[in-house]
C-alpha cells in the first residue's frame, strides 16, 4: 500500500465551497466505480478555508499515467471534473493545466 497526498484550491466563495461540499455528500457512482477500479483503496478530502487536501491510499496496481488515460477516455469522469472546475482553482505555484498536485513529505515520526 503506498500514500499520496495532494493539494487543490476552491474558488474562495462560501457559496461555491458549499456546493463543492454537497457535490462530495453525493458523488456520482461513475465516479466512485473509476476511483476504486484505479487501484485507490481509499480516498480522503480535507478543507481548511479554501485550500483542499487529499489522501488517496493505493494498491500495487495504482498510476497516475494509467488513472489520467482512463479518465480521459471516461465521458462520465470527464463530466465531473468539468463540474469540479467551476469550484477548484489551482493553487499559486501550480503550472498551467495542472489540477491536484502531490505534496512532498517533509516530516515523519
Amino acid at each position: 500500500m503506498k500514500r499520496y497526498c495532494l493539494a487543490l484550491d476552491l474558488i474562495d466563495d462560501e457559496a461555491l465551497i458549499a456546493e463543492y461540499e454537497a457535490c462530495h455528500d453525493n458523488i456520482w457512482p461513475e465516479i466512485i466505480k473509476s476511483i476504486k477500479g484505479s487501484g485507490i483503496e481509499s480516498m480522503e478530502i480535507y478543507r481548511t478555508g479554501n485550500r483542499l487536501f487529499m489522501i488517496m491510499e493505493v494498491n500495487d496496481s495504482f498510476s497516475f499515467e494509467a488513472k489520467g488515460k482512463a479518465d480521459a477516455s471516461n465521458l462520465k469522469v470527464q463530466e465531473w471534473e468539468t463540474l469540479m472546475w467551476t469550484y477548484q482553482q489551482a493553487i499559486p505555484h501550480a503550472k498551467a493545466g495542472e489540477k491536484w498536485l502531490l505534496m512532498d513529505m517533509i516530516f515523519k515520526i
